[in-house]
């Protein structure tokens, strides 16, 4: 006799996606691409109403028949991750699909040059988002399963000069990760973590290579991804699989997308 589970992944056309960090780069192109894939309902969040408004048209240009909600609050904030989700659920009845795309303020800094007053702030930044917005919608999903992927950095898993504290924060987000995919497959949710080292086209790029230090860290860098430098669409495309019936069997797995920088 066989004793499998066996679990029927909810299609594209009848989820609905939250995306934190959703009105630019790798959050924006991702909601873009999830409308494209069959996705009916999607909320994006972001601090800044003018952005979220364009963020909205930019989606609606590529997909004019979705339901395209912008949610304005910093989920790194507990009041707000609580009001921008159950404003999300309360919109589409089900979050389906969590997408954590949120990127702290801070860029790479040798740890004798930060002050220690900072320190907390990096953290708080470059993590909580992830951990608040996945903790709030568990429950939800746990009654029809559903897939949250979470972004983080190869810094969480290879030592980065003038890293140590975004590295700390993104190996946080991976661990929770993997170890809320464990806790939560039996209610068929899937969690994943994707990890990238350089996004070109984003304000993040903008920031780091503007940078003495971060620029002539990550110009190496850019020199190793001989199969070539990683856009927001390379990133979406890969989490829109992940959120995907088609990946309705990976879950804990943290999957870099570097362009060959290192097989971390």
């Amino acid at each position: 006799m066989n004793d499998a589970i066996r679990r029927t992944p909810i299609s594209f056309d009848k989820a609905s996606a939250l995306i934190t960090g959703g009105t630019s780069g790798v959050g924006l192109e991702t909601a873009c691409q999830l409308a494209e894939a069959g996705v009916r309902r999607i909320a994006v969040v972001g601090r800044n109403a003018e952005r979220g408004q364009a963020a909205r048209a930019a989606i609606l240009a590529r997909k004019p028949e979705v339901h395209v909600e912008f949610l304005q609050g910093d989920c790194n904030k507990a009041e707000d991750a609580v009001a921008v989700c159950e404003a999300a659920q309360a919109a589409f009845g089900s979050v389906d699909i969590l997408v954590n795309s949120t990127v702290g303020p801070y860029g790479p800094t040798l740890l004798h040059d930060i002050p220690v007053e900072q320190l907390q702030d990096i953290v708080v930044k470059q993590m909580m988002a992830p951990l608040l917005t996945s903790r709030i919608v568990l429950p939800w999903m746990s009654k029809n399963g559903g897939a949250i992927i979470n972004i983080a950095s190869d810094a969480g898993k290879l030592t980065t000069p003038g890293e140590a504290v975004i590295g700390a924060a993104m190996a946080g987000i991976i661990m929770f990760s993997r170890t809320m995919a464990i806790e939560a497959k039996r209610h068929g949710i899937r969690v994943n973590i994707v990890t990238p080292s350089i996004i070109e086209g984003t304000a993040t790029y903008q920031q780091v290579m503007s940078a003495e230090f971060s620029s002539k860290l990550f110009g190496k860098a850019i020199k190793m991804a001989q199969l070539g430098v990683v856009s927001p669409a390379d990133m979406a495309a890969l989490i829109v699989f992940l959120a995907s019936p088609q990946a309705a069997k990976i879950t804990g797995q943290a999957i870099s997308c570097n362009g060959g920088i290192s097989a971390a």
